[in-house]
């Protein structure tokens, strides 16, 4: 039975290139995942978009004089043209700065308040004396208070990943001005996440499966103590509150807003789509499932602020309550040389950097088989490099290649007739089919890069079946047993490429005119007498001078 899944992609700040860091540790999963199961028949709905109400693009437009617009649509523009280079599957990639996602925000925020979640409160903030301007989150840097970073962020520590607010810095400084803030008051709506406590430790004992880490760590949030966040901002970029209590200069905060993107773009994907109800289907369905594709810093914002938005809803939107999230699993950090991959510190490689060394599948291919799913990755361009040369080159690439030139040499250009498979003929393709099994129970575990090592496990055993069986010399010592072999080879080759495909699109789609399409998460029969021309290699060898490396 088909299950409707929503694979739910973090939203990247429309503030500045990003890098493979982020690549590795959210959007490349997601596609692969997506992938996945949509070959074994499911209902998938792959959605995100470009943040476009962060600070950091408020922050980049003052540095450089222009418009927040301007910022959004330059790096918008350049996130979309690299999934495309990348062959993400996305259903809808969009923002957050459509009128859809202003009203879906408007809506639950509405709701929220008619529940009782949402209050006004006078506060301290920052505030720039020379500037004479509140100050937001990412205008704000100073010494983390809890590991002593110096150059911490008013909304987060890159260091230790702590979530902050601006007024937990010691000696902050105005990134406007260099001026050191001082306090004053102001009047916001407050998101009363406290009154959500008892839910959310109770959501998150049922979770099973969760990564480790996940777990631990939006338990131990918990366990702190959940702290009622201000949603709205004194800034002039950001979705407009639906209420005007506050009076002027007031926006909804894109610590709020930000996450209410998973909703509007399956809103927005099913007015698109000609069914505007369709979004129903995923978020009101017990049959569904959700499963979030974030980074580690993200995970109190998906595992709790989330969780606690949308049980605050209730049922006052139309169709009922909404779906809370069934599985989250956010990948660690990618480092770069022992730092932390980051936009905003400019460490690691941009994504345009990574596509213009590498192709696009073999760049797809070296960062699965890399991804920081239980720990920290170290990658460089170098180990990029080696893992396409001396892993899909060799092993993937150069087992289709000399099957399917050995099949066009020997067998007069198309796939043969076997003759009675022998028992090793039959223990290859049993092999294969377990590996099919196992790698399907490690996707839907979201055990991304364990199922790219099992297909890569499959395909060596099937150069180590052409090592014992040599079909070259067959060829002319015993033709039809040659014939039988190469036909058991390029049928374990035929499940290889299930496997391979979520990692490889592009050179599976290569395969696909070959062999034909993959027909479901399974080995399907090859279609004997179909034509196999002179293949040519799926994936170049990777040449890196030293100025590369």
């Amino acid at each position: 039975m088909s299950t409707p899944v929503l694979v739910a992609v973090a939203w990247p700040y429309a503030s500045g290139p990003r890098h493979l860091g982020h690549l590795a540790g959210a959007y490349l999963p997601a596609d692969i995942f997506a992938r996945h199961q949509r070959a074994i028949g499911n209902e998938v709905l792959m959605v995100s978009g470009s943040d476009v109400h962060g600070t950091p693009i408020t922050v980049r437009a003052e540095a450089e004089g222009v418009s927040p617009t301007d910022i959004v649509d330059r790096y918008h523009g350049e996130f979309c043209r690299q999934w495309d280079e990348l062959g993400m599957s996305w259903d809808l990639y969009t923002t957050t700065g459509t009128k859809n996602h202003a009203t879906t925000t408007q809506e639950m925020f509405l709701a929220q308040l008619a529940n009782g979640y949402i209050d006004r409160r006078v506060s301290e903030q920052l505030f720039d004396p020379e500037k004479e301007r509140f100050l937001p989150d990412r205008f704000v840097e100073g010494t983390c208070p809890y590991c002593d970073y110096p150059d911490a962020r008013g909304d987060q520590c890159d260091n230790c990943g702590r979530t902050l607010d601006p007024t937990d810095l010691v000696n902050p400084r105005s990134k406007l001005s260099g001026a050191t803030p001082v306090l004053r008051e102001t009047e916001h709506f407050y998101y009363r996440y406290s009154d959500f406590e008892d839910r959310l430790r109770v959501y998150l004992e049922s979770r099973q499966g969760w990564r480790p880490h996940v777990l631990n760590f939006a338990k131990g949030w918990l366990d702190e103590g959940l702290l009622d966040r201000a949603i709205s901002r004194d800034i002039e970029w950001g979705i407009e509150l639906p209420v005007d209590d506050l009076g002027p200069g007031k926006r909804i905060y894109v610590w709020y807003d930000a996450v209410i993107g998973y909703l509007s773009a399956s809103k927005e994907w099913a007015t698109s789509s000609g069914d505007p109800e369709r979004w129903k289907h995923w978020w009101h369905n017990g049959d569904a499932r959700h499963v979030y594709f974030i980074g580690k810093d993200n995970i109190p914002f998906h595992a709790l602020f989330w969780p606690a938005q949308l049980l605050g809803v209730g049922d006052r939107l139309e169709g009922g309550e909404l779906r809370l999230p069934d599985d989250i699993p956010a990948n660690q950090y990618v480092t770069f040389k022992g730092g932390k991959a980051s936009a905003s510190r400019g460490i690691g490689l941009t994504i345009d950097e990574g596509l213009a060394l590498f192709e696009p599948d073999a760049l797809r291919y070296a960062l699965a088989a890399a991804f920081p799913e239980q720990a920290d990755t170290e990658i460089s361009v170098e180990q990029i490099g080696a893992r396409i040369n001396e892993e899909l080159v060799a092993n993937w690439g150069n087992l289709v290649n000399r099957v399917l030139s050995m099949v066009h040499k020997n067998c007069d250009g198309a796939i043969p007739e076997p003759q009675s498979f022998q028992l090793e003929d039959e223990e290859l393709l049993a092999g294969i089919d377990r590996h099919l099994e196992r790698s399907a129970e490690q996707f839907d575990a979201a055990e991304l890069r364990a199922a790219l090592r099992t297909a890569m496990e499959a395909a060596q055993s099937v150069n180590q079946y052409l090592t014992a069986t040599e079909p070259w010399k067959l060829a002319k010592s015993d033709p039809e047993r040659g014939r039988t072999v190469l036909f058991a080879a390029l049928s374990a080759i035929n499940g290889c490429r299930v496997m391979l495909a979520p990692y490889l699109p592009f050179s599976s789609a290569v395969l696909d005119e070959v062999l034909g399409p993959v027909d479901g998460w399974r080995r399907a029969p090859l279609e004997v007498g179909r034509p196999i021309k002179k293949p040519t290699p799926l994936f170049k060898k990777v040449e890196l001078d030293v100025e590369d490396a």
